[in-house]
């Protein structure tokens, strides 16, 4: 395989393939432009990767967008992954090719939630695109999830036990002075001193924000360890634990289906409204760095798309009800 049919599709050869797509099932399309599509089609394989990746997406979230019932839509799209073969990494690549999108690529792929929604199957917990549960556990612990968010239970004669799989929790524990309440990580074990506190896993950390209480912090390569009060904050790795800031406001908000940005990346919160929207969620590369402020709707992802656009210089492209980019205005 070459360098260029190795590469990703840009930003832009994405949009065209999408726009193509739109048109040619609008069944409004002349053979003039049927020619055209397949002369781009053609002419790159960068093209032809793209427009595989639309074509899939499209078959896998257009009947989602439009089903009357999106949560039933949604558990009949996870049946795919009902078979759960045997460890995390396998499960994966199964659902990967049960939902054909294997081989398409990270970048493309991780613009939807498939990615998280992926790794969620198989857990004892979990919370589906745009949706944030309430879970209440045997010991009257209460825990919630934000959408594309799993745990694992397991709870003992000495110890209780959660393990974070993906995502975030915001976990309210109950008392039982004998048997300490831990949640496992990748990157550490913390363990609730009478406690109200998020745990967000990260691509690169966790982030434990302490809202009640306080939580000891064990790091997993190097058992640094180190205790959070409430009204703190902290990221941690296997290998180390930073420094404590005063909690974030965004860490509990989106309990309460607010998204707050302060001085945010756009990146970064369409990354975080992607957990709300089926299908394909884009931003231009060129302004993925722009700093928003403000506070978001994220069970009404059109709302907040729009707010963005009139806060920014941005504009929002709805291709088809799923494929939405956000690009710049000029």
């Amino acid at each position: 395989m070459s360098a260029a049919q190795a590469r990703e599709p840009s930003h832009r050869v994405m949009e065209q393939a999408a726009e193509w797509y739109a048109l040619l099932r609008s069944g409004d399309v002349s053979n003039a432009e049927r020619l055209q599509w397949q002369q781009w089609f053609e002419c790159a394989a960068e093209h032809r990767q793209a427009w595989s990746y639309v074509e899939r997406i499209g078959s896998r979230f257009s009947p989602l967008q439009s089903s009357p019932d999106r949560a039933a839509a949604v558990a009949a799209f996870g049946q795919a992954a009902s078979a759960r073969p045997r460890g995390r990494r396998q499960m994966l690549l199964g659902l990967a090719g049960a939902l054909g999108i294997a081989g398409l690529g990270w970048t493309a792929w991780r613009q939807t939630p498939l990615p998280i929604m992926a790794s969620t199957w198989g857990a004892d917990h979990r919370a589906g695109i745009g949706e944030t549960r309430r879970v209440s556990l045997a010991d009257g612990t209460q825990v919630w999830l934000k959408a594309l968010s799993a745990f694992d239970v397991d709870y003992g004669a000495t110890l209780r036990r959660l393990q974070l799989v993906t995502g975030e929790l915001l976990i309210d524990t109950a008392k039982d002075p004998m048997r300490p309440f831990v949640v496992d990580t990748d990157q550490g074990r913390l363990q609730a001193l009478g406690t109200r506190f998020t745990v967000r896993g990260e691509a690169d950390g966790v982030v434990l924000a302490v809202h009640e209480g306080a939580v000891r912090i064990d790091t997993a390569a190097t058992h640094a360890t180190g205790i959070v009060q409430a009204g703190r904050q902290a990221r941690f790795t296997a290998n180390a634990l930073d420094a404590q800031l005063p909690v974030d406001p965004a860490r509990e908000a989106w309990t309460r289906g607010v998204l707050v940005a302060d001085d945010t990346p756009l990146g970064e919160v369409v990354a975080e409204l992607r957990r709300y929207h089926f299908g394909h969620l884009a931003v231009a590369p060129e302004i993925a760095g722009m700093h928003v402020f403000g506070s978001y709707p994220i069970h009404e992802t059109d709302r907040a798309l729009d707010m963005l656009a009139s806060v920014l210089p941005v504009r929002v492209r709805r291709t088809m009800p799923w494929w939405i980019s956000i690009e710049s205005r000029a």
